[in-house]
């Protein structure tokens, strides 16, 4: 790293795997609840508003524009707010950063719990402004507190989102039909936010107690992306960001506008995301060596092709193949964040290349769920929207093949 974008001290210096070894047992254990806990949050106020937007809709009456404003707002915000982290983590430290992150997450989604378009929109805003913090803030924890055990972390963070996110997908509609109001059971996603607050309080304590007087090793993330690692990694985030956000926020609404129930629609959803955990791990595990991770990502990456292209050919009575795919084509995202929390040499430096990957990255898949939202609203068909995702899943496969030829060079 040049030695312009880079500010040293004393104290960074010590190596991330030294302290993990001398930190105490119960900061350890500490450390793998707030894995599991935010991992359950990161995806569950997305897919639990995805799985009653056609209910929101129809109660609150809102048109089709704000109809596809809400499937963009989480991307926007992760780019808007997750490009302030590293700033954020220099100034607060990471733990005092995701603790602030997991507020904003809780506040805002209990916001949402307000029956109006307003409170839903603002919300959103809020809770996912919390949810890029978190995001990019979490290879840098890893990277932190287990540097021994980046693939292992990573897989239990993917595996709890992947969780939250499939028992919000199955659970919300009957949860919001018993409650009798959408809105409420969107909102009652936040009580979930809640227990993660707690739970990650005794820990930030801790770091507060202990964290160093003189300000850490700070990296600019914005001159990576005239480097090739950074540009790839850039490239490889935005386009499984943009694939996976757009089939999440879209994905049950389709099939509802296709003649499926809201209920089963949601359940088709949860079993995408059901897939998706196993997936993960699968992926990570042929990608454990620099080696395999080429064959890992073309088969998440064809695996989603197959899924997009399932969509566009199958009647929607058979929507279990096209979640089946898609599942398992989600499985590259915990590949990806193995390979951002590897692609420094210090934590500071991984907080940069997550921020300029996930802002970067974030921002231009807001174009994914908003550009579908739109053109199906032109064409009152699915088949335009389909089709460029399945061009570029295809795309997918051509940049992780450059990146894995990258990371094979010395």
């Amino acid at each position: 790293m040049a030695s312009t974008t880079t500010r040293r001290t004393g104290s960074d210096t010590a190596p991330t795997a030294v302290a993990e070894a001398v930190r105490p047992r119960a900061v350890v254990v500490l450390g793998i609840l707030a894995v599991i806990l935010i991992g359950l949050n990161l995806r569950a106020g997305i897919t639990g508003a995805s799985a009653l937007l056609h209910d929101l809709q129809e109660v609150l009456g809102y048109g089709s524009f704000i109809a596809a404003v809400i499937p963009s707002i989480p991307t926007l915000c992760f780019s808007v707010a997750g490009a302030a982290t590293s700033w954020l983590t220099k100034h607060l430290g990471v733990e005092k950063s995701i603790l602030l992150s997991l507020v904003l997450l809780a506040a805002g989604l209990l916001v949402r719990g307000i029956p109006s378009t307003g409170m839903l929109l603002a919300g959103t805003v809020a809770g996912m402004s919390g949810l890029a913090i978190c995001n990019v803030a979490m290879p840098s924890f890893i990277r932190e507190h287990f540097a021994n055990r980046t693939s292992l972390m990573t897989g239990l963070y993917t595996v709890s989102m992947t969780t939250g996110a499939t028992l919000a997908s199955v659970l919300l509609v009957p949860l919001a039909q018993l409650l009798g109001s959408p809105s409420a059971g969107l909102g009652s996603i936040g009580l979930l936010a809640l227990v993660a607050v707690l739970g990650f309080l005794p820990l930030a304590l801790h770091a507060h107690r202990n964290a160093p007087r003189e300000s850490g090793l700070h990296i600019s993330p914005w001159p990576l992306l005239r480097t090739r690692k950074g540009l790839l990694l850039t490239a490889i985030f935005t386009l499984q960001a943009l694939l996976a956000y757009s089939v999440l926020s879209w994905f049950p609404y389709l099939l509802t506008t296709r003649g499926i129930s809201a209920s089963e629609s949601g359940m088709m959803f949860g079993l995408m995301q059901l897939v998706s955990v196993p997936s993960g791990m699968v992926i990570i595990a042929i990608g454990s060596g620099p080696r395999r991770q080429r064959p890992a990502i073309y088969l998440a990456s064809l695996a989603m092709a197959a899924g997009v292209a399932s969509l566009l050919l199958l009647p929607a009575s058979w929507a279990a193949v096209p979640a089946c795919l898609l599942g398992f084509g989600l499985g590259i995202f915990p590949l990806v964040m193995v390979l951002i929390s590897r692609s420094g040499r210090s934590t500071a430096e991984t907080t940069a290349m997550s921020t300029l990957a996930q802002s970067v990255g974030y921002l231009l898949a807001t174009m994914g769920p908003f550009g579908m939202g739109l053109l199906h609203s032109a064409t009152g068909d699915w088949t335009a929207p389909l089709a460029l995702l399945l061009g570029l899943a295809l795309v997918q496969v051509a940049v992780g093949h450059l990146l894995t030829a990258e990371r094979g060079r010395p």
